[in-house]
């Protein structure tokens, strides 16, 4: 007779090969992995999965997968390093530019009854994330921040942390890397599974974000008040309503309580959006930093003024209450 199932392994993931992008593949087409059935838990679902480990190549370290195939597969990411399969780029990225909003949940309780409900919508060597439609804006941003070639320098050894002490005395032979680690207040020495797998608070995103959006002139202004950004020109049938709607469509990492107001200016075919705090006027720039996907057309996107020195002829613009005139000074000075 055979052995009866374990009931409490239902729904586990059983594999034969891992989800695996082009750099923690690494260069050798030789590959030799070790497998593991259930020897560990998803990072993120908390399900037990199949470990592989293996060494990418000569001087790199050894590499293991720590998400489940399940959970990979819902993001379109790599079992490993968690960045996107397609672009090469972390979960907050992608996500903002294709204005996803994520819908797993966070919490303990119901992370596990999600991924057991999403496994059974996965086709096979499908994703849930759809990337057909996108918007011109959003397709050259994700054109110009993807990578392309695989970046076999993030195979490196860890850091060695008898050396950052003074104590290292293997020289040459010590299989860690001889550099100073960086500082503890860096934001990219801080980082976790779980906002990185959902893309919220990535220091990896935001740094590239932040960078396009200097390429692309939305550097935030020095006067800490601003807090609006202005859009123009908008389409002849634009509502306050409708541009409320889509702003909050459009910005998947805010929710429409970050939204203070729209002023919107019908005659000159433009708004402000005045957000509730710095922060989120700098996620919105950072996310329509090659403007705004709207019905086919794009948005041109700018920082407001600022209303302490707006009289001095500067050409930032902080939160207004009534804003037409200020909305009708910068589509004016936009033509």
């Amino acid at each position: 007779m055979p052995p009866k199932a374990d009931i409490n392994k239902a729904g586990w993931e059983q594999s034969d090969f891992p989800i695996l992008c082009e750099t923690c593949l690494g260069p050798n087409p030789f590959v030799r992995m070790s497998k593991q059935e259930f020897g560990r838990e998803c990072g993120t679902c908390a399900r037990p999965f199949t470990i592989f480990r293996w060494n990418p190549g000569e001087g790199g370290r050894f590499k293991s997968t720590v998400i489940c195939q399940t959970c990979a597969k819902i993001k379109n990411i790599c079992q490993t390093c968690l960045l996107d399969l397609q672009f090469g780029l972390p979960v907050q990225a992608r996500d903002t530019a294709l204005a996803i909003k994520s819908e797993a949940p966070t919490s303990e309780v119901n992370r596990e009854w999600y991924a057991q409900n999403q496994d059974g919508k996965l086709a096979a060597n499908e994703s849930l994330v759809k990337t057909g439609r996108v918007g011109s804006a959003a397709k050259d941003m994700l054109q110009q921040l993807a990578r392309s070639d695989p970046y076999y320098k993030r195979n490196r050894p860890h850091l060695c942390s008898f050396f950052a002490k003074g104590e290292c005395n293997r020289g040459t032979e010590c299989p860690y890397r001889h550099e100073m680690p960086q500082d503890k207040d860096d934001p990219l020495a801080r980082q976790n599974i779980k906002d990185r797998y959902h893309g919220r608070n990535d220091p990896v995103a935001r740094k590239i974000m932040s960078g396009y959006a200097a390429t692309k002139g939305l550097v935030p202004p020095e006067d800490p008040t601003v807090q609006s950004l202005f859009l123009t020109p908008l389409p002849q049938n634009a509502t306050e309503d409708s541009i409320r709607a889509r702003v909050v469509q459009a910005l998947p990492l805010l929710s429409p309580s970050d939204i203070r107001s729209v002023v919107h200016v019908s005659k000159s075919r433009s708004a402000f959006i005045n957000f509730t705090s710095r922060n989120a006027a700098e996620r919105a720039a950072e996310a329509w930093a090659g403007g705004l996907d709207w019905d086919g057309a794009v948005v041109g996107v700018k920082w407001g003024r600022s209303k302490n020195r707006a009289g001095a002829g500067n050409a930032a613009a902080g939160p207004s209450t009534s804003g037409a005139k200020e909305a009708e000074e910068e589509a004016v000075a936009a033509e």
